[in-house]
């Protein structure tokens, strides 16, 4: 188990950690979940930046690192749901384009393919990111300017999100032709 596997391990513990800070009456969860996931979300950045640097790049990771990405953006945004922050149908949006993308990968790989991460689908993941950190900032401060700034965020994120579905399922149409 090598360090870059630990990280993603540790992001994968704050998922529920993360959940239940949200579910209690805190005066200060919004504020202490926000911390939890930018902790997470570093931890991402870092687990990925080390593995390359390093040849530490394994099986588990390939698998792990993008599922705890997607469980914590996930997570985060259903949570927030509860709390007006952001919309139902962009959470669906979100977990929609995120399925489709996973089955995707999973028709290549039966195949022996791999679907690397675009360009789309990086920044797609930053926006919503920068988007539940903005949320819960505002939420924490109350501040209507602060919100409406983390809503507009959140719609741009799930615009990305939206096109990097797109454009993952148009690159790889031929996988649909060729699967039986």
């Amino acid at each position: 188990m090598n360090l870059p596997n630990k990280l993603t391990l540790f992001r994968i513990f704050l998922i529920p950690v993360f959940i239940i800070v949200m579910m209690l009456n805190l005066p200060s969860k919004f504020l202490i979940a926000c911390m939890i996931f930018i902790v997470a979300s570093v931890t991402d950045a870092m687990d990925g930046h080390i593995a390359r640097k390093y040849n530490l790049v394994t099986d588990f990771g390939k698998f792990m690192d993008p599922l705890a990405d997607k469980l914590l953006v996930i997570s985060a945004l259903t949570t927030m749901i509860e709390y007006d922050l952001v919309a139902a149908w962009m959470v669906i949006i979100i977990v929609a384009r995120e399925l489709t993308v996973s089955i995707l990968r999973a028709i290549a790989a039966a195949d022996g393919k791999v679907i690397a991460a675009s360009s789309g689908g990086k920044l797609k993941t930053i926006s919503q990111m920068v988007a539940i950190v903005i949320l819960l900032l505002g939420a924490h401060t109350g501040n209507p300017v602060f919100l409406n700034i983390g809503k507009f965020t959140i719609l741009i994120a799930t615009l990305l999100t939206l096109y990097s579905g797109w454009e993952y399922v148009y690159k790889n149409k031929n996988l649909f032709m060729e699967s039986k």
